[in-house]
């Protein structure tokens, strides 16, 4: 249940709810103090760092895919800073090893590179590997489908150049319960087995949906203790979306209503713009007005809209809704489950502005934290 007033909101704009996000971290938490393992933020998907101060009461750092990722990691949470990208620029090597303490490479060509440099840094390094299980069916999601570019598999993993490695990290999963990260440790150690002996750390990636409500938390933490008693390593899991899974919210307003064959609302908000993965997953976002229950399905209610946002893009369509009053310009919708994946991936096509950002804290008040403007885009053009 929303308890703050949308009316004072500039729209669109992304709202992340303390509360909710308070609840997620305190779940984190005691998956971790549990298990014996460390927690951290996978900031790809979800950077809002003006609540980092909160979150890394809660974590134990931040993971990153790359050199602006770890600096703001570092500089807005601290803790302990990881990173991991397929292929690492020359020049941001340097900084890199200053500002992580932890550097996953992807290959042994990556590694053999920048070894000397990550060590004489202090860097604890590290090596991907994929166990080549995949539990999903989505290939764009999947880092283990056939051709993968992401990790070194069992056939081309090479012991001999090892030296001076003291990790090894796997991703595989994506937005998946406990039972997928069995199946995946099943295949890891089958492959990997045999090195395990000589690592004092693992990271398990991200992709565990730890706090939605059927995670079986159990499970995994049975997993994660099994694993440090067997091998004596650490344990780290680096999930983004069980941080902010269901905290935050994007409010919009109804532009106008037009027809053809259909009602059609056309939206401040757009999906192309502002929220990405509609299109690319693709997904159903819910969807409420401020005061009512959410939209239902076409016809589960009297009147059917067909949501879309303004810009060019024929495709620019988040979906058919019922609901039980008909829309009207100046009506205000609010999209669910808005933190992740929407503020890293945003842009600005067609000249379409940047949402505000705004905080609800716990106390039931709103703070608009960012707004954005002209200026901002044209900045990121020449």
């Amino acid at each position: 249940m929303l308890i703050f007033n949308l009316t004072s909101l500039p729209t669109p704009c992304y709202v992340t709810d303390e509360r909710l996000l308070l609840r997620n971290l305190k779940i984190l938490r005691a998956v971790a103090d549990e298990a014996g393992c460390k927690i951290l933020l996978a900031q790809k998907a979800f950077s809002m760092f003006s609540l980092y101060p909160l979150i890394g009461r809660w974590l134990d750092g931040t993971a990153a895919s790359g050199l602006f990722e770890a600096r703001l990691g570092r500089e807005e949470m601290g803790g302990e800073t990881h990173v991991f990208s397929a292929a690492y620029r020359p020049e941001e090597m340097a900084e890199l090893v200053r500002i992580c303490g932890h550097i996953v490479f992807n290959s042994f060509n990556q590694w053999e590179t920048y070894r000397e440099t990550a060590l004489g840094a202090g860097a604890k390094c590290g090596i991907r590997v994929n166990p080549q299980r995949s539990t999903q069916e989505s290939a764009i999601y999947d880092p283990c489908a056939p051709g993968s570019r992401l990790g070194v598999t069992a056939r081309e993993f090479r012991p001999a150049a090892a030296e001076g490695l003291t990790g090894l990290h796997f991703h595989t999963l994506c937005e998946q319960n406990s039972d997928a990260l069995e199946t995946t440790l099943e295949a890891f150690e089958e492959r990997f087995g045999f090195f395990l002996p000589r690592v004092s750390w693992v990271n398990f990636g991200g992709g565990h949906h730890i706090t939605r409500g059927d995670y079986d938390t159990e499970r995994l933490i049975s997993l994660i203790r099994r694993f440090r008693e067997r091998y004596g390593a650490q344990v780290y899991l680096e999930p983004g979306e069980a941080v902010a899974l269901n905290a935050g919210f994007l409010v919009t307003r109804v532009l106008d209503v037009v027809r053809n064959e259909t009602d059609i609302a056309i939206l401040d908000a757009s999906a192309a713009c502002h929220m990405p993965d509609v299109l690319e997953m693709p997904y159903r976002p819910r969807v409420s007005p401020p005061d009512g229950a959410f939209a239902g399905n076409p016809g589960e209610y009297a009147h059917t809209f067909r949501l879309a946002g303004p810009t060019c893009l024929a495709g620019d369509i988040i979906g058919d809704y019922s609901f039980p009053s008909p829309l009207k310009a100046g009506d205000t919708l609010i999209f669910h489950d808005m933190a992740i994946y929407t503020m890293v991936k945003n842009n600005t096509f067609n000249g379409m502005p940047l949402p505000a950002i705004a905080v609800a804290r716990e106390d039931g008040g709103l703070q608009v934290v960012k707004t954005f403007g002209y200026g901002d885009f044209k900045a990121r053009l020449s």
